[in-house]
């Protein structure tokens, strides 16, 4: 069984007013909510068992997925039951950053599988199966694009193996290459896009850190013992629709894409 685990947590500041009253997973796009749009496409990729964690109105993402009888199918075949297996996450106590709701919702992952991480404001025309097919359940793979940021994961240029992490506007340089400044000019700078296919190796790790971290930190440090790589597919849309600005260009991609 394919595994996932949707993050749904996040204050959603940027998205203020609306989420002055609701939680930014279920800001409508298309006339349906973010974690509707984030649940289909895992659905069409096959992801049977998926984990959501909440925090911001918590309450309301478990009256929506109550409402939709938690997407589970029934004898009507309706579009929006999927059949999925859904598991809460519940941070309601302490917003845990991306790292540390990772490590929290570690008793739901099934250990021996590789695990799914995608942000609930992601919109994508990624194929999640070629994500799946390159490499081994050894390797964790974090979907990077050769979009314009100030802040970029640093690969190395041979094996795509992650080396660290710079802020291009003060300079500032994380991870092993921090250790080897000089070799920040032949790394190769892609930028983050809020899915990742995690080994099943790389959970125990989450143990030594402690409940509230940023995933990045996790990976730079891991990427020390374990291999991390970049999974760049050419010609990548991706749409952050965790802005006011983007909510416009969000309508426009439901249009004329299936975000899949």
């Amino acid at each position: 069984m394919k595994q996932a685990l949707v993050l749904a947590a996040g204050l959603g500041t940027r998205l203020k007013p609306y989420t002055d009253s609701m939680p930014k997973a279920l800001v409508p796009v298309g006339g349906k909510p973010l974690l509707w749009h984030t649940l289909q496409r895992l659905h069409r990729a096959g992801y049977a068992r998926v984990i959501i964690n909440i925090h911001h109105f918590g309450d309301q993402i478990l009256r929506y997925l109550d409402q939709h009888d938690r997407f589970v199918a029934d004898a009507r075949c309706l579009d929006d039951r999927l059949g999925m297996d859904i598991h809460i996450s519940d941070e309601r106590d302490l917003l845990r950053d991306t790292g540390g709701a990772l490590r929290h919702a570690r008793p739901l992952i099934l250990p021996d599988r590789p695990l799914l991480v995608h942000n609930v404001d992601i919109f994508s025309d990624l194929d999640l199966h070629a994500l799946e097919q390159n490499g081994d359940d050894t390797v964790t793979r974090l979907v990077v694009s050769e979009r314009q940021t100030q802040r970029y994961l640093l690969f190395c240029p041979d094996d795509l193996q992650l080396h660290g992490w710079t802020n291009t506007a003060t300079g500032e340089l994380r991870g092993p290459v921090a250790d080897t400044p000089q070799q920040a000019a032949s790394c190769r700078q892609l930028a983050f896009a809020g899915i990742h296919l995690v080994a099943p190796t790389l959970l125990p790790r989450l143990e030594a850190w402690p409940e509230r971290f940023s995933i990045i930190d996790f990976y730079l440090d891991a990427c020390r013992h374990a291999p991390v790589r970049a999974f760049c597919p050419p010609l990548l849309h991706l749409l952050d629709v965790g802005k006011l600005d983007t909510l416009a260009q969000a309508e426009e991609w439901c249009q004329g894409h299936t975000n899949d």
